[in-house]
């Protein structure tokens, strides 16, 4: 073993020997690497850190939630039966509220004291939702209004094409007994199904906040307001999928009026919260419990990207945390 040992040793370089060719190596290589960077990309580098990327442009002051005014199938169910539900239109009371509602919007914006503020509409195609931004949109000069965009997604929970006035009475006492998120109208949708588009809107709606595309490059105005007019469902629908809400916390929440809104407004952090401009008892109303509200105060002035590691919810799941916490002296 000896002998073989030293005719091994006596084959190898010696450890200086050794060191240097591989430190030759090392910088051979390197020096070609450096010689490529600065034939071909030094000059991008240098250009680079003379104009180094602009910051991200301001998120929206609000993202507010508009439901349509008083449509003539609020009225009267039976409407369903003859008039497709994309064409039911707004009664002269819900034209009214629509009207209303842009006023309370401007009134509520011009608070803020910002001189350039500007609005940017999205909207439902649904003849109603149309005819309530038209509505509202009377309240704002050209110069105010940024831009609009129809988007399908946010459409009205479908129901089946036209209804049959008993048969769908039948089917909404069956949804109250299955459970009304996860019931699907015969030919038409359950509010999961609403759940699983919104989610693409939202991560539009995101990729827009992002970019910056409501304004023109280079700008940064700090005032521009989000203003999403839909529908009821939807429009829980959509909270639910920001703000994570669990299945029976959507449930228990309840409609807001024809041409009512409820605004997310940009918290000292920078995130969306509801308790920035509505109240607590307001926000019990609409149907927020104690762990919603608990999240909304964090959401209050947390930062974009943050997780609540302190999630409210998590007896919910985990019953057993809240033993725990009983046994803790």
């Amino acid at each position: 073993m000896a002998s073989s040992l030293v005719s091994l040793s006596l084959s190898l370089p010696s450890s200086s020997s050794l060191s240097h060719t591989r430190l030759n190596n090392t910088t051979i290589r390197c020096s070609s690497s450096n010689s490529n960077l600065s034939e071909n990309q030094q000059q991008q580098v240098n250009l680079q850190a003379m104009n180094p990327p602009p910051p991200p442009p301001p998120r929206p002051r609000r993202i507010i939630l508009v439901r349509h005014g008083e449509s003539e199938g609020n009225l009267d169910e039976s409407v369903y039966t003859r008039i497709a539900d994309p064409k039911i239109s707004l009664t002269k009371k819900g034209i009214a509220q629509a009207e209303e509602s842009g006023i309370e919007i401007r009134k509520m914006i011009e608070r803020d004291g910002i001189p350039n503020w500007k609005v940017y509409f999205y909207v439902s195609p649904y003849r109603r939702t149309r005819q309530t931004l038209r509505g509202l949109g009377r309240a704002f000069d050209r110069s105010r209004i940024a831009g609009f965009r129809e988007e399908p997604r946010l459409r009205e929970q479908d129901f089946g094409n036209f209804q049959d006035r008993e048969k769908m009475r039948h089917e909404k006492t069956l949804r109250t007994l299955y459970g009304r998120f996860f019931f699907r109208f015969p030919n038409g949708e359950s509010a999961a199904d609403v759940y699983d588009r919104i989610t693409g809107f939202r991560e539009t709606l995101k990729s827009d906040i992002d970019v910056g595309r409501f304004q023109p490059p280079g700008e940064r105005n700090t005032g521009m307001n989000l203003v999403i007019v839909s529908h009821g469902l939807t429009l829980r629908v959509f909270l639910m999928r920001w703000y994570k809400w669990t299945v029976e916390q959507f449930e228990g929440l309840n409609n807001f009026g024809n041409g009512k809104m409820i605004v997310m407004e940009k918290g000292y952090g920078g995130r969306y919260s509801l308790l920035v401009h509505h109240s607590e008892e307001e926000l019990r109303k609409f149907g927020l419990t104690d762990d919603m509200l608990t999240d909304q105060d964090w959401q209050k002035y947390a930062k974009p990207g943050q997780l609540n590691y302190d999630c409210p919810t998590l007896s919910a799941f985990f019953p057993h945390l809240d033993e725990e916490c009983a046994t803790v002296p």
